[in-house]
């Protein structure tokens, strides 16, 4: 249980770093070139570049730490979905961009522990072990879309 506490400590990190890091840089290059992307007037793209930030931040802990590309995609996935099924709701006027950036975020954990929990066994290894198998879960995903595209 402790390993797969850790495991949801580090993907929570990861987010964060991606999203200072990535975001940063951004908003860094943005003002240069004198454009602003904002969450009040543009909440749509902004929660779509958050949710960006926060998923190469975890995708590159993630691989770095050997799992493999599918568990790796789901995770990215649980940063996307609230940001697709909220997004409407702004577009509509139904919804504010600082409610829709709070929503996300506080979704994005569950979904998260959601991901995790469905691969409860991976990530209640330590590291060493998804590195140990990273090479045939890959090789087993390529095979199974190589089988998809016939």
């Amino acid at each position: 249980m402790k390993r797969f506490v850790w495991h949801y400590v580090q993907m929570i990190i990861a987010m964060g770093v991606g999203m200072l890091v990535l975001g940063g840089a951004r908003a860094g290059v943005l003002h240069l070139i004198d454009v602003e992307i904002s969450s009040n007037r543009q909440p749509e793209i902004a929660a779509l570049l958050m949710a960006f930030d926060m998923s190469v931040g975890m995708v590159a802990w993630m691989r770095y730490r050997g799992h493999a590309w599918p568990g790796t995609l789901e995770m990215v996935g649980a940063m996307f979905v609230p940001v697709v099924l909220l997004a409407p709701l702004t577009l509509a006027g139904a919804m504010s961009g600082h409610t829709l950036m709070m929503v996300m975020h506080i979704a994005m954990l569950p979904l998260m522990l959601v991901v995790m929990l469905r691969r409860r066994e991976e990530y209640s290894h330590d590291h060493k072990h998804h590195s140990d198998h990273k090479d045939n879960s890959d090789r087993a995903a390529h095979v199974e879309h190589e089988e998809y595209a016939r």
